[in-house]
């Protein structure tokens, strides 16, 4: 059972004409919620902005992901979250 264990995380980031980037790695402490920025990430380089993307979450404990996308380029924000449960 994972509760009482920390979270590491490894993300990898997927495009429709390059190679994919990654992995971005960080840990969440058990029990704890973590709220990361694509933008922030910049090893092993930087998420280009105005570029479409998907993302691989992968954690060696069960987390329960939210993730929320802002797309902040025009006046009027548009916002979407999905939420990810771990599955077998």
């Amino acid at each position: 059972m994972a509760i009482g264990r920390n979270a590491h995380i490894c993300l990898t980031v997927f495009f429709a004409d390059r190679d994919p980037v990654g992995p971005y790695r960080f840990s969440v402490p058990a029990q704890r919620t973590r709220h990361v920025r694509f933008n922030d990430f910049d090893e092993p380089e930087k998420i280009p902005r105005d570029t479409d993307y998907s993302s691989l979450i992968e954690s060696d404990v069960p987390v329960v992901v939210q993730h929320t996308r802002l797309d902040s380029r025009q006046a009027a924000n548009a916002l979407l979250s999905t939420i990810a449960f771990p599955c077998d």
